[in-house]
Parts: structure tokens; sequence; C-alpha cells
């Protein structure tokens, strides 16, 4: 027996997060009822779940999908609005979920699977995943101001920032171009922070996610499948970080 959500994710559904969102919101029916309570267990040798009238069923085999995200593009399974998702970009039989999520008009990585395990550890915000950006802002950042994003910065609504790292890539008149790599994943962060010192990002790019990076995809709406050694090299990162802050690693290895 296991919890609904649990089967949801490792269906390919969606990630653990909008699983529940979905059975909150009654779209889920496990033996003709609809069931809204979290800690409802299934067995899915004998039990028929559904989803908008269709059953559902395991995956078998686990798909790790990297795609570099273009611009204005919602990082979504379908969007009520009819805008392009990333879903849009590779046409393959298994159902797979997006990871996370980036803006829609920000580009870069994102990784796309079924594996429901590894989607919650590398979105919850317990394991630190390093995640890596490159920003183009307005103006140039003082000593000061770097000194306030790396230490951590309080956003607008109170809640202030883990340490990051930042780098100065290049300069100009107008504008920089800043590496910055940040454990965290709050809503727009990375645009919030630099507005938090008094600049404004005019393009963002996510470079890498833990080990994983945009190499051999490196043109917006390229996607590529992980090695196995990938995969593993993945599992071993998360090992190690969730060894470091004394965390289950939550994963099948």
């Amino acid at each position: 027996m296991i919890r609904l959500q649990k089967f949801l994710q490792e269906c390919g559904v969606a990630s653990r997060r909008k699983s529940e969102k979905m059975i909150r919101e009654g779209m889920i029916k496990v033996n003709g009822e609809i069931i809204q309570e979290m800690g409802y267990k299934v067995d899915p040798q004998k039990n028929i779940v559904e989803l908008n009238g269709k059953e559902l069923k395991v995956n078998q085999r686990k798909v790790y999908i990297l795609l570099n995200k273009p611009r204005y593009v919602i990082t979504s399974v379908k969007d009520e609005r009819g805008r392009k998702t990333v879903m849009e970009f590779i046409k393959i039989k298994e159902r797979i979920f997006p990871v996370g999520r980036l803006d829609y008009d920000t580009e870069g990585l994102i990784l796309l699977t079924n594996d429901g395990e590894l989607a919650h550890t590398l979105t919850h915000p317990s394991y630190g995943i390093d995640k890596v950006y490159e920003a183009e802002i307005e103006g140039q950042l003082s000593e000061s101001e770097i000194k306030r994003l790396k230490e951590g910065v309080e956003l607008k609504g109170g809640y202030k920032t883990a340490k990051a790292s930042v780098r100065i890539i290049k300069t100009s008149e107008n504008s920089s171009r800043v590496e910055v790599k940040i454990t965290e994943g709050k809503k727009r962060q990375v645009k919030r922070m630099f507005k938090a010192v008094g600049h404004t990002v005019k393009t963002l790019k996510r470079q890498s996610i833990g080990p994983l990076t945009l190499k051999g995809i490196e043109h917006p709406g390229a996607h590529r499948f992980l090695s196995e050694k990938e995969i593993n090299v993945l599992r071993m990162y998360i090992k190690k970080k969730a060894s470091f802050r004394s965390l289950p690693n939550g994963l099948s290895m």
C-alpha cells in the first residue's frame, strides 16, 4: 500500500506537490469514488485509480530528459490559456512532468521525468540543491550590494534568502552579466533578489541544477536523455547533500 500522491508521482502524472493539489481539487477517483484525503493509501495491484476518467498505471521505465527551455514557454504539462509548454518540445509515449519550474520569460535548464521520488528530492528546499543562473541586469553592482546578495537579502514580504554565490561576468556602462548560485527555489527568487538591491533583471538563464548542465543542448528548445552514468552521478549528488544535511536521501539507489 502506498499513499495516493506517491502513486500519482510514480505514474508520472505530476510532482508530489501538484499531485496533492489534484487530490484536494477532487480530480482523482479510486474505484469510482472521488478521493480528497491526503493520507489515503492505494494498492496498485488491486485499486483502479483514475484521472479525468483515464486509468493510471505505474510507469515501469523511468525517463530523464534535459531541456533547454526557451523564453516565453510555460513550465507545465498544459496551459489553460493555450500558451506553448515545455511538453511540446518532447514527443515520447511515457507520461512525464517538469521538475520545478522556470518563469515564462526565463530560459535554460529544466529536467523532465516520471521519477516522482527524484523529483521530490530535487525540489524540496531541505536538500539545498545548487542552481546556477546567469542574469543580465540593469546597471552595475556595488561591493555592498554584492555582499548583501551573498549573505542573504530580505525580499518583499519579509523572507530572507539563504547565502548565495555571486560572480560578475562582464560589465558595461548600462548593464552587467552576473552569475548567481542559490540553493532555494522561491517564486521568481533571482529577480526578486536583484530587485531588493535596486537592480532590474533584463534576461535570466538557468545554467545548471546540481551536476546537470546545458552541455549538449546549448540551443533553446534542444533536449536530450540523461545517460545511465549521469543518472547515477545525480543520485550520488543528492545522497551526498542528504548526508551533509542529515536527511533521508529519498531515493532507491
